[in-house]
């Protein structure tokens, strides 16, 4: 591969010579004029581009790559997603949702999850399926779909425990439960470390398709 990368610059610099040469005589002959015109024509554009970026992966829409088998089979090692984090600015959550969010235990991390209760309710786990408020839930799939494990090692795991999740709080769960460290074990998560709801898998291109 090395050894075209001079054969391509040799070809840049025929191909664009009269246009080079221009703009070294343009350059000599009037330093300052060049500078302002280089910096409207390739300068400006690049930072306006690199503040929309910002703009975009802060407030809109951002990538992250799944580092762990904690959300089999809906997420896998090395899916690359995208979050909206715009949804969540203008309309309630739902349960079931895949969420992206700050782990509790150290804010530098993010950590993705299925949402499966809110604060003020009870959630219970039992032979494997969810019970909010004593109710089982059977009508969402995303969730129904799923065998949930009790763990009495863990705090909120235990079996038959129901767990009342604090106002202004979430409780999670991973899909793959029998490998997910979640709400069972280190409790919950404030709504306001919400990042936003996972929609897409842009990569591996096999992966492609929408969240559910």
């Amino acid at each position: 591969m090395t050894i075209y990368i001079p054969v391509i610059i040799i070809a840049i610099l025929i191909i664009y010579r009269r246009t080079i040469w221009n703009d070294l005589v343009f350059l000599k002959q009037d330093p300052k004029a060049w500078t302002f015109h280089k910096w409207k024509e390739w300068g400006e554009p690049f930072v306006v581009a690199v503040i929309l970026a910002v703009i975009i992966r802060t407030f809109i829409i951002g990538p992250y790559k799944i580092p762990t088998g904690s959300m089999r089979p809906t997420l896998i090692e090395g899916d690359r997603i995208f979050v909206e984090k715009v949804t969540y600015r203008f309309h309630d959550m739902k349960r079931g949702d895949v969420i992206v969010f700050k782990y509790p235990l150290d804010s530098k991390k993010d950590f993705v999850k299925r949402l499966i209760a809110f604060g003020g309710e009870e959630a219970k786990i039992k032979d494997g399926q969810v019970y909010i408020n004593d109710v089982l839930i059977d009508s969402n799939e995303s969730i129904q779909k799923n065998y949930y494990y009790n763990r009495n090692d863990w705090q909120y795991g235990k079996e038959g425990m129901a767990i009342r999740v604090p106002d202004d709080s979430l409780f999670v769960l991973g899909d793959n439960s029998a490998h997910s460290s979640d709400s069972r074990n280190w409790g919950f998560v404030k709504k306001r470390d919400v990042i936003g709801r996972a929609v897409v898998i842009w990569w591996p291109p096999n992966r492609i398709g929408k969240i559910h």
